[in-house]
C-alpha cells in the first residue's frame, strides 16, 4: 500500500496533542511516543514536522499565547484596556498550568512584536516611558501566571501556611486582603500603571490603518470598522 497523499498529522495537531498529554500527565511525562499514540501514528512520523522534542515544546508554548482572548478596546481608557489584555494573557496560561513552565524556556517574544507595537500605539504617555510599561506589565503578567500555575500543578496554596505570631505583619496583610488571586493581580498592574500618571498625556485614537491591522492580527476585539465615505 502506498503512502497517503496527505499527511495524517500537522505541526498544529501534533502540538495540540502534546499539550493534551501535558495537561493530563504533566510536562515531565511527555514523550514523542505519547504524542504519537494520541495521534494514532508512529513516533518517527513526528520527525517529519519537528527536528526534536524541544522544537515540539516550542510549538506548544506558541499555543498558550495564541489562546489569549483579546480584550475589547476602550479608546477612552487605555489603562483599562491594557489591564484587560494582561488578565486575558494570564487566564490563557492558567488554562494549562502544567505547560506554563515552557514559557520560561521557549518564550516566543518575536510572536508578540506586532501586539506590542499595536498596544503601545494607544499609549498616551511619552515614548520614553513605553519600554518601561511594556517591561513592567509583561513581567507582572507572566510572573503572576507562572507562580500560580506552579501552585496549581503541585496542588499547593500560593501562600503557604505560617505561624501567625511569628509573622504578625504578614498576618495582618493576609487577613486584610480583600482580593482573590485575579483581583489581586489586577490591582498590582493598576498600581504599576498609576505610577506613570505624573507624565504628560497626549490623547490617542486609533487610525483607520491601525484598526485594520488590529482586526487582521486578531489582537483586539470590537475594533470599529473603518468609516466609509458616502460614495463607498
Amino acid at each position: 500500500m502506498g503512502r497517503p497523499s496527505k499527511s495524517l498529522i500537522s505541526r498544529e495537531r501534533a502540538a495540540s496533542a502534546a499539550l493534551s498529554v501535558i495537561d493530563t500527565q504533566g510536562l515531565d511525562k511527555l514523550s514523542l511516543e505519547h504524542v504519537a499514540r494520541r495521534l494514532g501514528v508512529k513516533a518517527p512520523s513526528l520527525y517529519y514536522h519537528f527536528k526534536d522534542k524541544n522544537e515540539l515544546l516550542a510549538e506548544v508554548a506558541l499555543i498558550l499565547l495564541r489562546d489569549i482572548d483579546p480584550p475589547k478596546i476602550d479608546e477612552n481608557d487605555w489603562e483599562k484596556t491594557l489591564i484587560r489584555l494582561c488578565k486575558a494573557a494570564r487566564r490563557a496560561i492558567l488554562r494549562h498550568p502544567n505547560a506554563a513552565p515552557l514559557l520560561l524556556q521557549f518564550f516566543p517574544r518575536r510572536l508578540l512584536l506586532g501586539a506590542y507595537d499595536f498596544w503601545i500605539s494607544m499609549c498616551p504617555y511619552p515614548p520614553e516611558a513605553h519600554m518601561a510599561i511594556i517591561e513592567g506589565t509583561e513581567k507582572l503578567t507572566y510572573a503572576s501566571a507562572l507562580f500560580e500555575a506552579a501552585a496549581r500543578s503541585y496542588g499547593v496554596e500560593p501562600m503557604p501556611d505560617f505561624d501567625l505570631e511569628q509573622f504578625p505583619n504578614l498576618t495582618k496583610a493576609v487577613q486584610a486582603n480583600p482580593y482573590d488571586d485575579e483581583e489581586m493581580f489586577e490591582e498590582a498592574v493598576a498600581a504599576f500603571l498609576r505610577g506613570f500618571r505624573h507624565l504628560p498625556k497626549t490623547p490617542k485614537s486609533l487610525t483607520e490603518d491601525e484598526k485594520k491591522r488590529a482586526r487582521r492580527l486578531g489582537i483586539a476585539k470590537s475594533v470599529p470598522a473603518p468609516s466609509r465615505s458616502p460614495a463607498g
